[in-house]
């Protein structure tokens, strides 16, 4: 397949896994955060509900730009994907091995539409938005025709033509 299949599809994920993993520890420094909103500062709810999604999203977005072989693309498409689900699901799953409790804070700011769009900036929809990236590629991916990988026929020449044999009666 030509490189170039999913290289805009691979470079947005590549944008947005690097936001996903990268907005808990800068996003203090613009006061677009959640709890704790202290910039570089590490915590176990990050690393599971948004370093590793988001290296995750970077590392598909990665396979889908670089790789000429499709099932290596699909494979970069569907990590993708399942990383942009777990960022929009991870923090309403998070009470299921947290004793009842929601990982991942609570949004910073004081007004109400800075509460949202730091919830759709960090989680929600940053995860939808993976998700339709990511399964955009897949399709244009899945919509290409098989590669037969033979070898270019040589044109036949007197000597290399196929004979045929004359059966005696």
């Amino acid at each position: 397949m030509r490189r170039s299949r999913g290289a805009f599809s691979g470079f947005l994920l590549l944008l947005l896994g690097a936001w996903g993993g990268l907005i808990a520890f800068i996003g203090p420094y613009f006061h677009y955060a959640y709890t704790p909103d202290t910039a570089w500062m590490y915590t176990s709810d990050r690393l599971w509900l948004e370093i590793l999604p988001g290296a995750a999203v970077f590392l598909g977005g990665l396979l889908v730009l670089m790789t000429a072989a499709r099932h290596v693309a699909m494979f970069g498409a569907m990590l993708a994907a399942a990383a942009g689900a777990w960022f929009t699901l991870g923090t309403l799953l998070s009470p299921l091995w947290n004793h009842n409790v929601p990982l991942g804070g609570t949004p910073a700011s004081n007004t109400v539409v800075m509460r949202i769009a730091e919830q759709l900036g960090f989680f929600t929809g940053l995860g939808v938005v993976i998700v339709a990236i990511a399964a955009f590629a897949f399709g244009r991916l899945m919509s290409l025709p098989r590669e037969v990988e033979a070898e270019p026929a040589e044109p036949y020449s007197a000597e290399t033509a196929p004979t045929t044999v004359q059966p005696t009666v």
